[in-house]
């Protein structure tokens, strides 16, 4: 088992380190039931580390005193029971850290995210928020755990109001079947693929999303997908910054269709600074496209709510509800390979022309293609139970090539159009660097009448 020997910086650091949404700290002295609380509330939310051998900030005012390690490493058996005693079994690295001035050991556990939900041995769920290991006991709350982790999906869920017509008999039904081999019916076929309950033939939420010509409608949950335009390139916009909004309905295929239309629409509209002057915001389509795509068929359908697509003058948002399923984190996410939605995906790949006919493949796609543009890679965050994509027009050129390159078609250059070109948001930031430009003998300053201040740049 992996051990190390622990420096004091090490040791006030994992004393006096805040307990938070993935660190904990206990005494050795800790019980079984907490023990599997902790280790299952991180499972169950983003992973974490939990040191027993350190007693808590209330249990130990003085930060000093706080080590409190056991003699030897036989004391910490019940912590390795306890972990085997929980269902199903959770992922996790021990470390035994050794503290040679008292000549004493704490257990550090680490524990990942999982893409199962977890329970302790006397069947409670927990869940880490904060620097808490909170309950979950609604039934409800814990199949939404479960959405949200992928271990089952809400496309499974037969939705009882709607009937075998809905999908059976639709015009999206009827497209589809042309073109699909081997020739099937509509029952066939979707009892054959599972979207429909095979008893009654009662649609499971993947039918309906899928092949209702517009399932918004019979729904209980927003399904569509809604485009904003941002007239600004501040990183938070204003309400007299909306210029125009779309709505997006019906069946998946045509939803991610008319999306990516009408993104190309408007963004033949969106003007920016570039190195070779004002010109139309390009983005390679691809990249677009496939970052649409993974935001529709990869979203949490559980959440009420719309993909969000926001359109701003230096940048493309794109919003999905869900947190990132299973093991899948935005460190790994262009190498992992876990969908949410089987049903969904396996389904529109087998479209004549499928929106995801590089199955596994989109993301790594929309990266390179950026990359062969000459912009940075696009951005993806987790915030709250959304995922965030920003696709920006950000050169991967210096700011000094990109203000050079546009100063050999042009005369002069203003801090502003400087920040479009560049992506740098903050005036003084540019500033600077106009000023270092000017010390290396790149660029002379442009005087106003006066004198007394510059307004733009020029080349030396």
């Amino acid at each position: 088992m992996k051990e190390r020997k622990i420096t004091r910086e090490e040791k006030l650091y994992f004393s006096t380190r805040q307990e938070s949404h993935f660190y904990d700290k206990k005494a050795k002295e800790i019980g079984g039931k907490k023990i599997q609380k902790i280790a299952v509330a991180f499972a169950n939310a983003d992973g974490g580390d939990f040191i027993v051998g350190i007693k808590d900030d209330k249990e130990e005012p003085d930060f000093n005193k706080r080590w409190a390690g056991a003699p030897d490493r036989e004391h910490f058996n019940e912590v390795f029971q306890n972990l085997m005693e929980l269902t199903p079994s959770i992922p996790y690295s021990p470390e035994f850290l050794i503290d040679e001035s008292t000549n004493t050991i704490a257990l550090r556990i680490t524990i990942e995210k999982s893409d199962k939900v977890h329970y302790t041995a006397d069947k409670t769920v927990y869940q880490r928020v904060s620097a808490q290991s909170l309950p979950i006991k609604e039934p409800q709350k814990i199949q939404e755990l479960a959405f949200a982790k992928g271990e089952s999906s809400y496309e499974d869920v037969v939705l009882d109001d709607a009937r075998a017509e809905d999908i059976f008999e639709t015009f999206e039904m009827q497209r589809f079947l042309i073109d699909y081999s081997p020739k099937s019916d509509s029952i066939d076929f979707t009892v054959n693929q599972n979207l429909v309950d095979r008893t009654n033939y009662s649609p499971k939420i993947a039918g309906l999303l899928l092949f209702n010509d517009n399932p918004v409608t019979l729904l209980p949950r927003k399904c569509g997908i809604k485009i904003t335009r941002y007239d600004t390139s501040e990183d938070v916009a204003e309400r007299d910054n909306l210029k125009e909004q779309f709505s997006i309905e019906g069946c998946l295929y045509v939803q991610i269709n008319e999306a990516a239309s009408k993104i190309t629409e408007i963004m033949s509209n969106v003007k920016i600074w570039t190195p070779t002057g004002l010109d139309n915001v390009e983005y390679p389509p691809e990249t677009v496209w496939e970052i649409l795509v993974n935001a529709i068929i990869h979203r949490d359908y559980s959440i009420s709510d719309d993909v969000h697509v926001l359109i701003f003058n230096n940048r493309i948002e794109i919003i999905s509800p869900g947190k990132l399923p299973g093991y899948v984190t935005t460190e790994n996410i262009l190498d992992a390979r876990f969908s949410r939605n089987t049903k969904v995906v396996r389904t529109l790949n087998r479209y004549k022309n499928p929106p995801n006919k590089d199955m596994g493949e989109g993301l790594n796609t929309a990266f390179q293609k950026m990359q062969e543009w000459r912009l940075k890679a696009p951005m993806i965050k987790v915030e709250g139970n959304y995922v965030k994509v920003i696709i920006a027009h950000s050169s991967l050129a210096s700011p000094e090539e990109s203000i050079l390159e546009y100063l050999s078609n042009h005369a002069t250059i203003k801090n502003r159009q400087a920040r479009d070109i560049t992506g740098i948001k903050s005036e003084n930031v540019m500033k600077n660097v106009f000023i270092k430009m000017r010390k290396n003998n790149l660029i002379d300053p442009v005087m106003s009448t006066t004198g007394t201040r510059i307004v733009a740049w020029k080349k030396k």
